[in-house]
């Protein structure tokens, strides 16, 4: 008899290590359910070419929620598809208009729901279960009827449990009533994401866990030798103290990597080799969207400079670069202008550099540039922490605490901004450090993209194209730590997890600053639902609208908001199992 987790008599091989993260060349989704999975369906459907997701556009549509099978690495599994499709259909809007969205739950005994991420609107059509809707009860159905104050590009994704993880996004497309402040003559959706051959619930009781199942790449005698031959001994043996003190590891860069992911591309995972087509001289507006529950991509066309356009929807001064960073929920907006060659590779490497979404701009179908090696694999220092080991010296003496000790330096060349961590943060089992972050290092481009020879995008880069829309400063300010616990796979705000903590209440019409500091080791994107997210430049001025503000480690960041949208609204890391663990907080913007 066979083990229950291991393969069966008659189940299909497991996919090798390459064709896992490699995909297939023809998968995708294979065929529609209605009720359970059958054990036979699953083990007799096959890979079929992976058609374009579907583009809806004008004012009524009609959405249905549904489970089907899909296949990508040669194992079939059940996902979350919106009309069939994944990813879901790509939706086209037009600013000024009033839509309607009728959206029916065909899945059997689960809830689900749809969020417009980033999108202006009332409340209660904003597709949080428990804030601004009870959801959507299976077989039941839930019109969302909103009127457009924006363009750009955004996306949508489920609110309900791990349905985002398992499918359920798409891309949103809203053109401008007046035309763009740039040129293009054809455009193609980029949409990145992460797929996994397992049960979204239990890859998070997975990480609850053993949170470092995918850290592979812990460091060796080897590389302690070349260490000691790079740095002399007492520094070596110190950095090895501190990591072993506080049981972390630098190579813990990402929570969930392509050990256990395939990473897509429109759907289509690297063997696939989607392609968008161009024709010589022209200018092709990309549209990138990082649709990931858990990924960070570090984006660049070999051959092809990139002029950034826009960044969340928003525009922004034309930037040109080799390589941006691409947060969970964030989206940009790209022109390229390919030339000289019949085909170019969209390389999406993560952050972790354990694996890769590609696909091809070419002159022709069936054409496919050369993919470049993924670049060495970085290592988190105590610097890209907030901690400085030069200033920290014997400081770490003692930590014997492991990851309960607090390695807080209030002081520590911050001023009046260093970092005021909360009550709630001292001695807190759920919280493994703290940072003296005080800089909010909007010109770094990030760990793994430093000095690496090419012209890297950072958030000092980019400026809005226009002024402050608000013009009022801030009348007062609330800061929130981001905290957590590596081991325990535990995340919240200020060592609050979301079910324990009280709302952040603002008052409707106030103009307020946030300031957030980053206490992990982790990256952190995070979204605050119904308004916008002015990013203040180091001297406090506004510089730049989003709706989803990227915290690296170490960080201190702040962003103004106009509270003018009345109702319950959700705050959050847009990494969808830190959310789930309790990095989430109820906004309330009252009279």
């Amino acid at each position: 008899m066979s083990h229950p987790s291991s393969p069966g008599a008659g189940a299909p091989p497991v996919p090798s290590r390459r064709l896992f993260v490699q995909g297939l060349a023809a998968g995708g989704v294979v065929a529609g359910l209605t009720g359970t999975v059958p054990a036979r369906a699953l083990a007799n459907a096959g890979p079929r070419v992976a058609t374009a997701p579907q583009v809806l556009s004008g004012q009524q549509f009609q959405l249905s929620i549904g489970e089907s099978l899909a296949n990508f690495t040669g194992r079939t599994r059940p996902a979350i598809t919106v009309n069939g499709s994944l990813p879901a259909p790509i939706l086209r809007w037009r600013e000024g208009d009033t839509v309607n969205v009728r959206v029916a739950n065909a899945l059997q005994g689960h809830p689900t729901s749809i969020h417009w991420h980033g999108i202006l609107l009332p409340a209660n059509m904003d597709g949080v279960p428990g804030l601004s809707f009870n959801g959507i009860a299976p077989g039941e159905a839930y019109d969302y009827r909103f009127t457009l104050k924006q363009s750009g590009t955004y996306w949508y994704h489920s609110h309900s449990m791990f349905q985002e993880q398992a499918g359920l996004y798409g891309a949103l497309i809203i053109d401008p009533l007046q035309p763009a402040p740039y040129r293009f003559d054809r455009e193609h959706v980029i949409l990145l994401s992460d797929w996994t051959d397992m049960d979204p619930g239990a890859l998070f009781r997975r990480m609850k866990k053993l949170a470092e199942h995918d850290n592979y790449y812990k460091r060796t005698l080897p590389d302690f030798l070349r260490d000691v031959r790079r740095d002399g001994w007492s520094a070596a043996t110190a950095d090895r103290g501190m990591w072993g003190r506080m049981r972390m590891t630098p190579t813990d860069i990402s929570d969930i990597n392509a050990h256990t992911y395939t990473y897509l591309l429109n759907g289509t995972a690297p063997a696939g080799n989607w392609t968008g087509l161009f024709r010589s001289g022209e200018k092709v507006l990309l549209r990138f969207i990082n649709g990931g529950s858990m990924t960070y991509f570090d984006v660049r066309i070999p051959g092809l400079k990139m002029t950034v356009v826009a960044a969340d929807g928003q525009y922004i001064h034309p930037v040109s670069i080799d390589e941006f960073r691409i947060a969970p929920a964030e989206t940009f907006d790209v022109i390229v202008e390919p030339s000289g060659q019949d085909a170019f590779t969209i390389f999406c490497q993560d952050m972790g550099r354990t694996g890769h979404a590609a696909g091809t701009l070419a002159v022709r179908h069936g054409l496919q540039a050369p993919i470049p090696a993924r670049d060495p694999r970085p290592l988190l220092t105590m610097s890209d922490m907030g901690h400085d080991m030069a200033a920290m010296g014997h400081d770490m003496k003692g930590m014997e605490g492991g990851c309960g000790a607090n390695m807080g330096h209030a002081g520590h060349g911050g001023g009046d901004k260093a970092p005021r961590h909360a009550p709630s943060e001292n001695g807190n089992p759920l919280v493994d450090m703290q940072s003296s972050a005080t800089e909010p290092k909007l010109d770094d481009p990030g760990i793994g993209l430093r000095d690496n020879g090419r012209q890297v995008l950072t958030y000092g880069a980019m400026r809005s194209l226009f002024e402050d829309p608000d013009g009022r400063e801030p009348s007062r300010e609330v800061e929130l730590h981001l905290t957590g616990h590596m081991e325990k796979f535990s995340w919240s705000f200020d060592g609050i997890p979301f079910a324990s903590a009280e709302p952040l209440r603002l008052n409707y019409g106030e103009r307020m600053r946030i300031v957030l500091v980053n206490d992990t080791m982790m990256q952190h994107p995070i979204h605050l639902h119904g308004v916008w997210s002015d990013l203040e430049n180091a001297d406090g001025e506004f510089h730049l609208r989003k709706h989803t503000i990227d915290m690296p480690p170490g960080t201190r960041r702040s962003y103004r908001v106009r509270a003018d949208a009345l109702g319950r609204w959700a705050y959050h890391c847009h990494l969808l199992y830190h959310m789930e663990a309790g990095m989430m907080r109820e906004v309330r913007i009252e009279e």
